[in-house]
């Protein structure tokens, strides 16, 4: 199966990460794949240390003369490489493949929706998605619904694929988890909460340290915050402030950047992800799972695909997230409760489903 990602991303967010993984299975079960990503940029860069096969192009140009070169240069592409499938991951420059599919009509065009807000239901995006498109591939539920309800996309076309986690990477790892609590100095008596994600508002590290220091106020004094997260939207120094105004100092660590992420969740009591919006992707939640760890969640994007109503609570709710965080202090029965339920849930979440679940739909077309 050859194909041409389209990963035309900034930065190495959950977008990224769903085109990236799935170029890099792609490759490793031999098919021929090549990744178009913005110069210069994150997703680049995890490209290069993936050794993803790459061309740079200036994707989301604005410009009309832009537009023409790089409608221009996609045609070239096109005729060069022989895509069976096309699968765009953005927006930007859809359309250019849309009409270069209705134009050339040598390949297939698929276009995964991992997007923070469903498209506006116009008449062009309608025939983007409806006509255009040979595929839709949503990434949760919700926007599978908005499709098929709003579009009214043909069932056909319509299809939704989770993603996949590397469990040979993220696995519970007994050794792991004995040698970082001890690098982190954790003994059995702390409670240790982590959220994995990087440092902005959307991830919810605020409301999730001032809801561990409401139930530090109240007594429970082992609970621990690690967050495997860093400088983005939100400087670590911002961070740092709302520990310190939550009386979370001494309670709380911050890993940075770490290339042993495995390792750390697995140190790791429960896992939480307490976004405001999004997540419609779901890979931080997909690796916390993953290693055993149990884990509480907004109700917001793919969450409610993955987790049981007792493992939810709503976006931004400060005591909600305290309460559930406090029920599973309180109950090594409701942590195992957790536990099994995601277990079941990650059975069909392997990179390996997460190949096989697209390649089923590139050979459909």
């Amino acid at each position: 199966m050859r194909s041409i990602q389209v990963v035309n991303v900034r930065w190495f967010n959950a977008t990224a990460w769903y085109g990236m993984y799935l170029s890099r299975l792609l490759l490793e079960a031999g098919h021929e794949t090549l990744v178009l990503v913005l110069p210069d940029t994150l997703a680049e860069a995890k490209g290069q240390e993936w050794n993803l096969p790459m061309r740079r192009m200036p994707l989301n140009t604005v410009t009309p003369w832009g537009i023409i070169g790089l409608y221009a240069e996609l045609k070239a592409l096109v005729r060069e490489f022989h895509p069976r499938v096309v699968n765009c991951h953005r927006g930007e420059a859809f359309i250019l493949w849309g009409l270069l599919k209705k134009e050339l009509g040598s390949f297939r065009l698929v276009r995964t929706r991992g997007d923070q807000r469903p498209p506006k239901n116009s008449p062009a995006n309608r025939w983007l998605h409806n006509t255009a498109s040979d595929a839709v591939i949503t990434t949760n539920s919700r926007m599978t619904c908005h499709f098929r309800d709003n579009f009214r996309t043909p069932p056909g076309r319509l299809h939704q694929i989770l993603g996949g986690v590397d469990k040979s990477v993220f696995f519970p790892d007994a050794r792991a988890r004995a040698l970082a609590r001890e690098e982190l100095g954790y003994t059995d008596r702390h409670f240790v909460i982590g959220l994995l994600g990087r440092f902005d508002r959307v991830k919810g590290q605020r409301e999730l340290i001032q809801a561990l220091g409401l139930l530090r106020t109240r007594g429970l004094r082992d609970i621990h915050l690690l967050l495997l997260g860093f400088d983005s939207a939100t400087p670590e120094g911002q961070v740092r402030d709302w520990l310190r105004e939550a009386g979370m100092e001494e309670a709380a660590a911050i890993t940075g950047k770490r290339s042993d992420i495995p390792r750390l969740l697995n140190a790791l009591d429960l896992g939480a992800a307490p976004s405001l919006w999004s997540e419609t992707i779901a890979r931080a939640a997909l690796e916390i799972m993953a290693c055993g760890v149990p884990l509480i969640a907004s109700d917001v994007g793919v969450m409610p695909d993955l987790l049981d109503a007792d493992a939810l609570f709503p976006p931004g709710n400060v005591e909600a997230l305290a309460r559930r965080v406090e029920a599973a202090y309180l109950d090594s029965g409701l942590r195992e409760n957790l536990r099994q339920a995601q277990a079941v849930r990650m059975a069909d979440l392997d990179g390996r489903d997460f190949l096989a679940q697209t390649l089923g739909v590139y050979e459909s077309l």
